[in-house]
């Protein structure tokens, strides 16, 4: 098939983001699915699938561009990759990214949504003949999807009352645990669903935990604690499919520990930072951010010292090395956005997972 012209990827005819499998990933965490229904149309129902690779492998699929045929179109799939023995197929079209309707978004910034979503990603398909048929009766593919299926994160205060929640667990049980939220208090100012569903504690699962054991744990967190919780419609979509709700696919939007997106154009004296690799507080290594020289570029776009670069122009570096992280910076003569983390919002992420 002819393939549209795309800029982004060096080299190819077609823009294409390209993932190998994980084999320590097992059979534990299927695909989620749904049954097909034609609906009297032609018209099957989107298939949900959970993607999971460690940091130096990758997919198992490309994601494609052609002439002649709509939408982003999944190609390439590995035999044997997890992207095979999830389910995905060739031709099916991607219609949601870790809870994203990106049917109708520029194909490149669909490949960095991938990209961006690191080791783990949930995505939404139609397959082809599907689409196509939708497509040719004019329906509204986001109105086949949830509207919400992400939990969310949410980092509760203490005040003179509490945390502003209370716990109900059926007696006998372990980690069932909803939450009753107190109205204008801690936790729904931070953003806990009233009767929504307690799944991690401070970066640990509650699925063990008796309700005296969670007690314990409350306590023993101080004055905050990090919940990561689901409503009872997003626990259900999850549950009906058998897979865990983690943190990697949670709405972040609450917590007061914020990337920070930083548009840097070199100026006469350069970008006025230097970059140096050393060792994180969560293992191993990463790039980060010194020597801010006041007044040049680096600093007015909001960079500090000790800032950990997570993305170079949209692409994570994750797995990456120094020189490798230069060339990236490097790739645009003039200018160059990067993906940063302050010291203590990348010490909070990495303790809840």
């Amino acid at each position: 098939a002819a393939m549209k012209q795309t800029k982004g990827l060096e080299g190819d005819k077609m823009s294409i983001i390209k993932f190998e499998f994980n084999p320590k990933v097992g059979i534990d965490n299927p695909a989620l699915t749904l049954t097909e229904d034609t609906d009297g149309e032609g018209v099957g129902e989107p298939r949900f699938y959970l993607l999971t690779k460690d940091s130096t492998e990758t997919f198992g699929f490309c994601l494609h561009e052609e002439l002649g045929c709509q939408g982003h179109v999944i190609r390439q799939i590995e035999l044997g990759g997890v992207a095979q023995r999830r389910g995905l197929q060739d031709g099916d079209r991607l219609l949601q990214v870790n809870g994203h309707f990106v049917d109708h978004m520029d194909h490149l910034r669909v490949v960095q949504k991938i990209k961006a979503s690191g080791n783990q990603v949930l995505l939404a398909v139609l397959d082809g003949d599907s689409y196509e048929a939708a497509k040719s009766l004019g329906r509204d593919l986001s109105q086949m999807l949830p509207d919400d299926i992400r939990p969310r994160l949410c980092h509760v205060t203490r005040d003179k009352s509490g945390f502003g929640f209370s716990v109900s667990c059926p007696e006998g049980t372990k980690g069932t645990f909803q939450l009753s939220v107190l109205q204008d208090g801690p936790a729904d100012r931070a953003g806990v669903p009233p009767g929504s569903w307690l799944l991690e504690l401070n970066g640990d699962s509650v699925k063990s935990y008796s309700h005296t054991q969670l007690t314990k744990k409350l306590k023993q967190s101080g004055n905050k604690v990090t919940l990561l919780v689901a409503s009872s419609a997003v626990e259900e979509f999850y549950r009906l499919r058998g897979l865990r709700v983690t943190a990697a696919l949670a709405d972040t939007s609450w917590l007061p520990f914020k990337v920070r997106e930083l548009h840097l154009v070199k100026g006469p004296a350069g970008y006025g930072f230097l970059l140096k690799e050393d060792d994180c507080s969560s293992g191993g290594v990463g790039q980060f951010l010194w020597d801010v020289d006041a007044g040049l570029p680096a600093e007015q776009a909001g960079m500090k010292e000790g800032d950990r670069v997570l993305a170079v122009n949209g692409e994570s570096i994750e797995g990456l090395d120094h020189e490798q992280t230069v060339r990236r910076i490097r790739a645009h003569e003039d200018q160059v956005t990067l993906l940063v983390i302050d010291p203590a919002g990348d010490e909070f992420y990495h303790s809840v997972g």
